[in-house]
């Protein structure tokens, strides 16, 4: 076997380390919040919305203590392209998606602010200096993820959401949960990038591309399990809500992590990806308030797909 075809095992071996971190993690974290009285809603929005993004968290926090900027940038990039046309896409291939009003009036439109202020941050719109997404920058994306979190709480209050049982698990197998779900993710993390770079210098890629394309569809698999297990059950809130709430987190909250490790270098060949995200959610929005329903139809989620592939295809076509 050949260097490039054990460095292919380990990033597999890896993205399940990080798969199956992140489910361990968030059922030990879900049961002992349980054990202390937590309510139900609180553990969704916060431990399983957390636990679904840790592949994405991982990943960029050992890329940015390596310093590599190209890759923390695409991961995050390509993975918010990737939940927006290939996720939601295949949701609504599955089954159409109607969405409550207040996704599509709030936290769609959340997220298209979210996305356009970051790429003001990074090209540096908002103060004259050295493109980047400083320090300071990631301390503003964290303090607007916690008025995030402060908004969804009080949307808590106002919406009536069904409540999620789990089982009752002992002290022993709530700390191994864990225990075992931060070792693989973090062990499952280094895997995927160290060998994701290897391959990228073997075949002349750039981490651009990479990070883009293996790396953002390999975190992203948390949120495509989710939403294909959500529209198979026809749950159109989830299927949507998770793309959405990922997307928003990815950026707020990863991002912002990211950039407190240490300064991410922008290079302004990602405004291209940048612009595709953005109007991949304007797109989105369109979907929603035409017609009679707030329904993202087949043949837009057939769009979706179609526009992704084609893209990612003249990405790599360009590297070779």
């Amino acid at each position: 076997m050949n260097d490039m075809a054990i460095s292919l095992l380990l990033i597999v071996v890896g993205f399940l380390g990080l798969i199956f971190g992140a489910n361990w993690l968030v059922d030990g974290a879900s049961a002992l919040a349980k054990k202390h009285h937590i309510p139900d809603l609180v553990i969704g929005l916060t431990i399983v919305a957390f636990g679904t993004s840790a592949p994405e968290l991982v990943v960029n926090s050992v890329a940015s203590l390596e310093g590599l900027s190209d890759i923390v940038l695409a991961n995050v990039i390509g993975s918010n392209n990737f939940n927006l046309f290939i996720i939601l896409g295949i949701a609504g291939l599955i089954y159409p998606i109607t969405v409550q009003s207040s996704t599509a009036w709030r936290e769609i439109p959340i997220s298209l602010i979210i996305t356009i202020v970051l790429f003001g941050l990074a090209n540096d719109f908002f103060i004259n200096q050295n493109a980047e997404i400083s320090r300071l920058d990631g301390f503003v994306l964290l303090l607007s993820f916690v008025f995030f979190l402060y908004y969804i709480f009080k949307q808590m209050k106002t919406e009536k959401i069904e409540a999620i049982t789990y089982i009752q698990k002992s002290n022993s197998k709530i700390w191994s949960l864990m225990l075992f779900g931060f070792s693989g993710l973090i062990i499952g993390g280094k895997l995927v990038v160290d060998n994701s770079i290897g391959i990228a210098m073997d075949l002349g890629i750039s981490q651009k591309i990479i990070g883009l394309t293996i790396i953002a569809a390999g975190t992203s698999l948390p949120e495509l399990i989710t939403s294909i297990v959500a529209a198979l059950k026809k749950n159109s809130d989830i299927a949507i809500g998770n793309v959405i709430g990922s997307n928003i987190f990815n950026i707020l909250l990863i991002l912002g992590i990211s950039s407190l490790i240490n300064p991410v270098a922008y290079n302004q060949i990602f405004n291209q990806d940048f612009a595709i995200l953005i109007g991949g959610t304007v797109f989105l929005i369109i979907a929603m308030f035409t017609g009679k329903r707030k329904k993202l139809d087949r043949w837009e989620a057939l769009l979706l797909i179609g526009f992704y592939l084609i893209y990612t295809t003249y990405l790599i076509s360009k590297e070779l």
